[in-house]
C-alpha cells in the first residue's frame, strides 16, 4: 500500500477517533476530553492533506518522467 493511501486512512481513522471524544466531552461536560478530541479531529485532517499531497507530488514526478522521456 502507499504511503499516501496510509496517510489517508490513518488521518480519517483520527478524525472520525477525534469526532467521537470531542462529541463524548460535550455529553459529559468533560473539556480536557472534548478538547482532546478537538486536536485529534484536526490532526487527522492535517494527516489526510498530507497524503493526498504526497499523491500529487508522486503524479507530478511521473509526468516529469514522461516529459524527460519524450523529450
Amino acid at each position: 500500500m502507499k504511503t499516501s493511501t496510509k496517510d489517508k486512512i490513518k488521518g480519517s481513522f483520527h478524525e472520525v477517533k477525534g469526532t467521537i471524544k470531542e462529541e463524548v466531552g460535550k455529553l459529559t461536560s468533560d473539556c480536557n476530553l472534548k478538547a482532546e478530541g478537538k486536536v485529534e479531529k484536526h490532526a487527522g485532517k492535517i494527516e489526510q492533506r498530507i497524503g493526498q499531497a504526497k499523491e500529487g507530488v508522486a503524479k507530478l514526478k511521473d509526468q516529469l518522467a514522461d516529459v524527460k522521456k519524450t523529450g
